[in-house]
């Protein structure tokens, strides 16, 4: 199945012009493709209706797993592949296993949390990004709407975007290229015109 890759592009100055006008237009039935913001915004990702993360389960899984695998090193080096007396104690005495089972634990809830972000997320090395616009890493908030993905039609969204606030809205379709971007394309493209090929084009 081919992506959609026509969307509207609303740009805001300020973040919370931005909250309101993501309620609004929730409420009259716009689906938000996805917001970029140069900073962290709080309470967007309830304003955008996101389900709570499912990350701490994953913590808490992946540190599961590390006192796990800890316990078990460690009591089959001292007890069976290695058995040493130290201090009189027995060869699987469970609290001077304490210490490393903790390292463990966290090693693994970190390392388990990052590579979940990180493949959930899709970012892999050579992962080229779709910029929506270029500002949105600047000073400017980005919201983008696919427009296939709403009954509302593309003149209603406009409107309702200058309504609630946005500074612009513009039209954004990627191009063949963009959608089977190389990434050696992409960072030859970055070093010779910036972020601008794949990005809202300079004005002026």
């Amino acid at each position: 199945m081919e992506k959609n890759t026509n969307y509207l592009v609303g740009v805001f100055g300020d973040h919370d012009i931005l909250l309101k006008a993501v309620k609004a237009l929730r409420k009259k039935g716009v689906n938000i493709y996805e917001v970029f913001n140069p900073y962290p915004v709080h309470f967007l990702e309830d304003a955008l209706g996101y389900k709570r993360s499912w990350m701490p389960r994953a913590a808490f899984g992946f540190g599961a797993l590390g006192t796990t695998c800890a316990i078990l090193l460690q009591s089959w080096i001292m007890g069976f592949e290695w058995p040493m007396i130290i201090g009189g104690k027995g060869f699987i005495a469970i609290p001077d296993f304490v210490p490393i089972t903790f390292e463990l634990t966290v090693l693994f809830s970190a390392f388990g949390m990052a590579g979940s972000f990180f493949v959930s997320q899709d970012l892999k090395p050579h992962k080229v990004p779709q910029i929506f616009d270029r500002r949105q890493s600047d000073d400017k908030h980005i919201m983008a709407i696919d427009i296939a993905n709403n009954k509302l039609s593309e003149e209603e969204i406009k409107a309702l975007l200058s309504e609630f606030g946005a500074e612009e809205v513009n039209n954004k379709s990627f191009t063949e290229r963009e959608k089977k971007a190389s990434f050696l394309d992409y960072v030859s493209d970055l070093f010779t015109k910036g972020v601008t090929d794949s990005a809202r084009e300079i004005k002026g």
